[in-house]
C-alpha cells in the first residue's frame, strides 16, 4: 500500500461508505469513489487507480445485490444474462476506447443525460410500477442486446454514469419500478465488474490492502442503500436519481471546460 496518511485514509473510507450508498440506490457511486482515489492518491499510477476502485466497487455491489436478491422480486437469471451481455459490451467497449476522444463523447453524453432528467421529470408514473405492460421474449431480448451490451460496450468505451444509465434502461425496457431495476443493474455491474477486476488483478494492477479496507466500508454503504431503497420505495429512488443525473451533467461538464 502506498503511503498515505490517515487523514487520507479516513477519508477515502468515507468516500467508499458513501459511494456504496449512491451506487446501491441508483448506480453512480463511480463518480465519487474514482475522483476520490485520483485525489487521494495524486502520485499513483492511473492503472492501479482504477483497478483499486473495481476491487472496492465489487464488493459493495455484491452485498447490495444480495441483500436486493433476497427482498425483492429480481429475475435473477434475466439479470445474469444481461450482466453476461454487458461483460462482453465492456470488453468491446474497452478495445476500441483508445481510438476515442472523450472530448467527443462527453457533451453528447450530457445532452442525453438532460433529456433523461426531462422525461423522468415530466413522466410522474416512469419507474412507479404503474407503466405496466407485457415483458415479452422481445423485450427480454433487447434487454439483453441493447441494455447488457449497449451499456456495457458504453461503460468500456467511457463509463461515469453506467449504472444510472442501466437503472433508466431497465425501467424502460423490462416496465421494472425504480427499485426492481436497480436490484437487476446491481446484479449487472457485479458481471461487469468482475471482468474488469480479473483483467487488473491478471496485470498486478490493484492496491489490494487499500482495497480491502476501503471494501468494508463500501459493503456497509451498498447493503444499507438497498435496504433504503427498498424501505422507501420508488418515489425515494426516484429522486436520488435525479441528483445523480445532475450530479453526472455537472461533473461531465466541468471535465469538457476544464479540457
Amino acid at each position: 500500500m502506498p503511503d498515505i496518511s490517515l487523514t487520507t485514509l479516513v477519508l477515502l473510507c468515507a468516500a467508499a461508505l458513501v459511494a456504496g450508498w449512491i451506487d446501491a440506490v441508483v448506480g453512480g457511486g463511480g463518480l465519487l469513489l474514482l475522483p476520490a482515489l485520483l485525489l487521494g492518491l495524486p502520485h499513483v499510477p492511473a492503472a492501479y487507480v482504477l483497478g483499486t476502485n473495481k476491487a472496492v466497487a465489487i464488493v459493495g455491489t455484491t452485498g447490495a445485490a444480495v441483500t436486493y436478491v433476497r427482498k425483492a422480486p429480481v429475475r435473477v437469471g434475466t439479470a445474469v444474462r444481461i450482466g453476461l451481455a454487458a461483460l462482453a459490451g465492456s470488453m468491446t467497449g474497452a478495445f476500441f476506447a483508445a481510438g476515442i476522444s472523450s472530448e467527443v463523447l462527453r457533451p453528447v453524453i450530457m445532452v442525453v443525460l438532460l433529456a433523461v432528467a426531462a422525461f423522468v421529470m415530466l413522466r410522474p408514473s416512469f419507474g412507479t410500477g404503474q407503466e405496466k405492460g407485457p415483458v415479452t421474449r422481445a423485450r427480454v431480448v433487447t434487454a439483453i442486446v441493447l441494455v447488457g451490451g449497449g451499456i456495457g460496450f458504453y461503460d468500456g468505451l467511457f463509463g461515469p454514469g453506467t449504472g444510472t444509465f442501466l437503472v433508466l434502461a431497465l425501467t424502460a425496457v423490462l416496465h421494472l419500478d425504480l427499485v426492481t431495476a436497480s436490484a437487476t443493474a446491481k446484479i449487472v455491474n457485479v458481471c461487469t465488474n468482475a471482468g474488469a477486476l480479473s483483467m487488473f488483478a491478471y496485470q498486478g494492477t490493484v492496491l489490494w490492502q487499500l482495497a480491502a479496507l476501503m471494501a468494508v466500508f463500501n459493503l456497509a454503504g451498498g447493503m444499507f442503500g438497498a435496504r433504503m431503497a427498498l424501505r422507501k420505495g420508488a418515489e425515494f429512488v426516484r429522486g436520488v436519481l435525479l441528483v445523480v443525473v445532475f450530479s453526472l451533467v455537472a461533473k461531465l461538464g466541468f471535465d469538457q471546460w476544464s479540457a
